[in-house]
């Protein structure tokens, strides 16, 4: 079962401690990154309409899938692949822009996949058969390992502890865990160990998850990240896709049927993961627009939850040359100034007040304009005498003098998209603006 790990890559008994060790560097050097970024993450409703979840901005100045790329890099796993489909144009400029340092002559790069269709005459039918239709050119490089992973998360994560935990236990493939609460377990992918953290069961989306023990309230769930051994891989998606009926998906598919035939090892994030809350691994889905809101929203107070500022891991993303953030007046009735916010490079908040919120790079925010509890995406101009609360405005907004949102929800709801926890998100085709052109 275990034939397809090579013996002279197998790190034995590595811990936390020893994850900088150069017993990891063969295995980092020897595995290939697949980044699954095809999705459109409909939860997040139209700041989709026009590009795939991974690319959909976040922070001020990154894109979702920057820190997954931005993991990888950290890690020593520096052969990526980003397989995409659905709206993938900005993503893909984004990534051609943003990730093009990478020495080829060191056999490192990072390669867009957009759906081709290699193998058949189909777009990608799941996950697992994403990976199926490009295993001709993951097989050019050759790996020992391949690492698949989704690109719509926020976390900070080592593959390289998970990679040698998975060779140390003669894995066939080995599964990244974090606890979540029972009530969300519908979810996920819900997993059951053994001492030894072998996987025993799988329940995907389950109605009625098992718990952790002595844990009732919560569970322990697949993140959607996957070690495998890459000859054990390539037979098993083989099999899939000869499979009638299957859904050529890996939660659904490809892991429960290597239930009892194959050695699967549940690996636990917080053995990995580079950032902490309280003892408590951060990692977020933002793929609703009331998450999306709170962790964007979280970097703008004292001590976020998520360490952007840590210079040991940093996030990387395209950076455009930018002059710095710019306040300016201070008239009694129009003073430029912003507290407890974040103001991105390019800002100019000229005599508006900006209050616990987020502004990307590029907005422009004009005299008497109050923006409250709101996170503001790039290259929005906003007017005069404007109240914005509790609100997302998307790219290329140009809000108008004297607008309101956030103040009369009834009303807001005729015009736009608001949460029941009393979110808003604001489009430039909601406002009648239809800038179809590239976020």
């Amino acid at each position: 079962m275990h034939t397809d790990v090579l013996p002279h890559l197998v790190a034995p008994h590595l811990d936390a401690e020893q994850i900088r060790t150069p017993a990891v560097a063969p295995l980092v050097r020897t595995t290939y990154a697949v980044i699954l970024a095809g999705g459109r993450g409909t939860r997040l409703r139209q700041l989709t309409d026009w590009r795939a979840k991974p690319a959909v901005p976040f922070g001020g100045k990154h894109r979702i899938i920057d820190f997954t790329l931005s993991n990888c890099v950290n890690s020593g796993v520096r052969r990526i692949g980003v397989v995409t489909q659905y709206k993938a144009h900005s993503l893909i400029q984004h990534v051609r822009r943003g990730w093009s340092f990478l020495d080829a002559d060191l056999q490192e790069f990072i390669d867009v996949l957009p759906a081709q269709q290699r193998t058949q005459d189909s777009w990608y039918q799941g996950t697992a058969n994403a990976v199926f239709q490009n295993l001709d050119i993951i097989n050019m490089a050759a790996p020992a390992f391949i690492l698949v992973l989704g690109g719509d998360h926020i976390y900070k994560m080592d593959y390289g502890v998970m990679l040698a935990e998975h060779a140390a236990a003669g894995a066939d493939v080995t599964i990244a865990c974090v606890a979540v609460p029972r009530a969300s377990a519908e979810s996920f992918g819900i997993v059951q160990v053994d001492e030894q953290r072998r996987v025993v069961q799988f329940q995907e989306k389950p109605k009625d998850p098992a718990t952790l023990p002595g844990r009732p309230e919560e569970c322990l769930a697949s993140m959607g990240i996957y070690v495998f051994n890459a000859a054990f891989l390539y037979r098993r998606l083989q099999q899939d896709a000869a499979q009638a009926g299957s859904a050529h998906d890996f939660g659904n598919d490809i892991i429960p049927a290597l239930l009892g035939r194959a050695d699967i090892h549940a690996h636990r994030f917080e053995s990995s993961c580079v950032n902490t809350v309280n003892g408590r691994p951060y990692w977020r889905d933002v793929g609703t627009l009331d998450a999306y809101w709170e962790a964007n929203i979280d970097l703008t107070t004292v001590t976020p939850e998520l360490n952007v500022y840590d210079r040991g891991w940093p996030i990387r993303t395209f950076q455009e040359q930018l002059p710095p953030a710019k306040f300016v007046f201070d008239d009694d009735h129009a003073r430029g100034h912003a507290m407890d916010s974040l103001v991105s490079n390019g800002c100019i908040v000229s005599g508006a007040t900006v209050r616990r919120s987020l502004l990307s790079t590029n907005v422009v925010v004009e005299r008497r304009s109050l923006i409250e509890d709101s996170v503001i995406l790039p290259n929005v101009e906003i007017g005069c005498d404007v109240v914005l609360k509790r609100v997302i405005v998307d790219k290329f907004c140009r809000i108008p003098d004297h607008f309101r949102a956030g103040l009369d929800l009834a009303a807001d709801r005729a015009r736009f998209e608001v949460t029941d926890k009393g979110t808003l998100l604001i489009t430039p085709e909601m406002l009648g603006q239809n800038i179809h052109s590239l976020v």
